[in-house]
């Protein structure tokens, strides 16, 4: 077995093999080509920690395997990253164990990828300002994603605790870009692009703040119960997901789904639109939403490239089991 510890893996993978990854596995789910298995994800009872199961196969690139991990809040007050996990590889031949590879670096990598994916396919091509809901830790890896996709001349950013902007906005001069703490109120009516990246369980966002033509990506809603965007914004957006067996249960879907607002028909899988089954933005003053839940897939296909990376490398570690 192959192990590919958490600590070499920012040296070995980039945002370039990330986004191709990811939008080439969304693509193959659109087409038939990949299919998730039911996720399990459950509130432990204990350190306030989400704890489950994501796993997949896909045909094409024979990536079988899952990602088990969850959420501990408070992990950053201890020096560690809030999300937890590990990734493990299976051989689709034979069933045989063939990589475990470290979770967290990755799944930022993956979410961000995921994103800007979105970005890419239907925020509008003159979009010039970024905005940025949440300013925990894999923020600052979407907002390094998405100045990729569009030509943003500057970045809002608002988050619950203020001070925690200071990682935006250094980020934003890293990049070259002015930075500007806003209320919600400005950053929607402002804003070209939305990234929210929170663990709300309530809307922070609504439809009276977002301005026609904007697009949200509404990232890291993968519970039940969990929400950052309101009800009556999801319904008034045109709405894409990764996976929408997961929008509508663990996704931001789910509340315009359980209201009426919404029907799950309206609703595209993003690798439609990759895949040029569908148009995706049809208009300039189309409010469009990509709903991403997060996907067993993605983890499993940007695990798989990283472990021939590590390989090459000479940074894998292999062991008899």
């Amino acid at each position: 077995m192959i192990i590919v510890p958490e600590k070499v893996i920012p040296n070995l993978i980039d945002r370039t093999t990330s986004f191709k990854a990811v939008e080439a596995v969304f693509a193959a789910m659109s087409n038939g080509d990949a299919y998730n298995f039911p996720v399990i994800r459950e509130n432990i009872g204990y350190a306030d920690a989400l704890y489950g199961f994501k796993s997949g196969f896909d045909k094409v690139g024979l990536s079988l395997g899952l990602k088990s991990g969850g959420y501990w809040p408070g992990n950053e007050s201890k020096g560690l990253t809030n999300h937890q996990s590990t990734i493990f590889l299976f051989d689709a031949d034979s069933g045989k164990v063939k990589a475990m590879v470290g979770g967290n670096y990755l799944t930022a990598m993956r979410t961000a990828a995921s994103s800007s994916v979105s970005i890419k396919h239907l925020a509008r091509e003159d979009a010039k300002i970024l905005g940025m809901i949440g300013a925990g830790h894999q923020s600052a890896f979407q907002l390094r994603a998405a100045v990729e996709q569009r030509k943003f001349e500057r970045i809002l950013g608002w988050n619950r605790n203020s001070e925690k902007l200071s990682r935006l906005e250094a980020v934003a001069v890293e990049l070259g870009l002015p930075f500007e703490e806003v209320s919600l109120d400005e950053l929607g009516a402002q804003a070209d692009v939305i990234i929210s990246i929170t663990s709300s369980f309530a809307p922070i966002l609504k439809a009276t703040q977002v301005k026609a033509g904007t697009h949200i990506a509404c990232m890291g809603t993968d519970t039940k119960g969990k929400q950052k965007i309101e009800a009556a914004l999801v319904a008034k957006a045109t709405v894409f997901t990764d996976e929408i067996a997961q929008a509508i249960t663990i996704g931001e879907c789910q509340h315009a789904i359980a209201d009426g607002s919404m029907t799950a028909e309206r609703i595209t899988e993003i690798g439609a639109v990759i895949s040029g089954k569908h148009s995706g933005r049809t208009s300039a003053d189309e409010i469009t939403l990509f709903n991403g839940t997060g996907v067993g897939l993605q983890d499993l296909s940007v695990a798989s490239d990283l472990v021939k990376l590590a390989v090459k490398s000479g940074d894998a570690l292999e062991i008899e089991i």
